[in-house]
């Protein structure tokens, strides 16, 4: 389905919105800020005017995030909600262009926040700092005129998306891996239009797609797909352009092209009417900082020695690949979490890259059940004199 099926890509609730009269005069609409993009014939007063009138939340500050942000905000958005539950560690920081040292361990959500009001101070920005659940997603995106899905896993994808659908609202989408990034704008439109379950109908198993701290990503393919995001977010909210309904845009960084794939609504998929909880299906969501407890490669062996259980959470092919740790037993992520008890207490988990444990070790946490995870993961002990085992 092509953009020119579905209605006016303004949302009805700003087309014709002005700045609210109650806005405190520090943060009204300055129409000298935005001269030049205002001086745009696409955009003029009316799209600026309905800029400023406009409610964004944006899920996730990370690298996607931070650049939408910064341009959203910049563009003169009125009104930014973040979600964001995660803490500024060094390694966001060759990417997530919001951050400095500064910021290290501070919420990134408060820290960007306090950025981008001092950059763009007639913007309202609203830091939240919990993840978006099955249980919360509606109320907190109720009330918004468009959501942007800045998020690296599956579950908040998906639960993005159906409250989205259920909202009625435009969600604004993007991803990267290595060196590709995806960019599209999903819009149920009363059951017409396209959605992330159109795309993606199943959700991946745990492991099955690697994350970027596995596979690697450069910062300035962030720069690239955030940007577009946050185009694709103001062409949306101020009515103008052909904006990415029922077409996902693909980057391939490496060949500095652009291509394009033509998306359509499954005419077997009914609407979504109520939140499916995807996180045992597809992993976690949450935080994606370091691990609350980590071990390291040099204390492995002492602690293999002394009868620690060492848990390998990768899935069955990883280990194909490479092999696992000697001593170590299997338990991929996902079958741990459907049956963790507390023999796990007190385990060392590792995945590939130290990602997936950290996560698994906050979700264990919440129950009750302590364990520790590997700091680098199966990747960082080459060099380390671990004995692995092969075959």
């Amino acid at each position: 389905m092509s953009s020119a099926d579905l209605p006016a890509p303004v949302p009805p609730r700003i087309r014709d919105r002005a700045v609210p009269a109650d806005r405190p005069a520090a943060q009204r609409h300055d129409l000298g800020r935005y001269l030049r993009q205002m001086r745009l014939p696409q955009l003029g007063e009316t799209g600026q005017r309905r800029l400023a009138g406009a409610r964004v939340a944006v899920i996730g500050a990370g690298g996607l995030g931070a650049p939408a942000l910064t341009y959203l905000a910049a563009a003169g958005v009125g009104e930014i909600t973040l979600f964001d539950p995660d803490t500024v560690d060094a390694t966001n920081l060759h990417r997530q262009v919001l951050f400095t040292e500064a910021d290290l361990g501070r919420s990134k959500a408060v820290a960007a926040a306090e950025h981008l009001r001092a950059r763009s101070p007639q913007v309202t920005v609203r830091a939240v700092v919990e993840t978006l659940t099955p249980a919360n997603a509606l109320e907190q995106l109720a009330g918004h005129d468009l959501v942007l899905d800045g998020t690296d896993n599956f579950p908040t994808r998906y639960l993005a998306s159906d409250a989205c659908e259920i909202l009625d609202l435009p969600l604004v989408w993007g991803s990267i891996l290595a060196f590709s990034g995806q960019v599209s704008v999903f819009w149920g439109a009363g059951g017409r239009g396209v959605t992330y379950r159109d795309v993606h109908p199943v959700p991946p198993r745990p492991g099955e797609v690697p994350s970027c701290a596995e596979a690697g990503v450069l910062g300035m393919l962030c720069g690239v797909i955030g940007s577009t995001m946050a185009m694709e977010a103001v062409k949306v909210l101020a009515g103008m352009g052909d904006v990415l309904f029922g077409r996902l845009a693909l980057y391939d960084a490496l060949r500095a092209r652009w291509d394009e794939l033509p998306l359509v609504r499954d005419p077997q998929r009914l609407p979504v009417t109520e939140i499916e909880d995807v996180m045992l299906t597809c992993g976690l969501p949450g935080p994606t900082g370091p691990a609350r407890d980590e071990v390291t490669a040099e204390e492995l062996p002492a602690l293999l020695a002394a009868g620690t259980r060492v848990i390998d959470i990768r899935e069955e092919r990883e280990l194909a690949e490479g092999g696992m740790v000697a001593g170590a037993e299997h338990l991929p992520m996902g079958e741990l979490l459907r049956g963790a008890d507390h023999e796990v207490a007190g385990a060392v988990l590792y995945c590939a890259a130290g990602t997936r444990s950290a996560s698994t070790q906050r979700a264990l946490a919440e129950r009750g059940i302590r364990v520790r995870s590997l700091a680098g993961g199966f990747d960082g002990l080459s060099g380390s004199g671990v004995e692995i085992r092969r075959g």
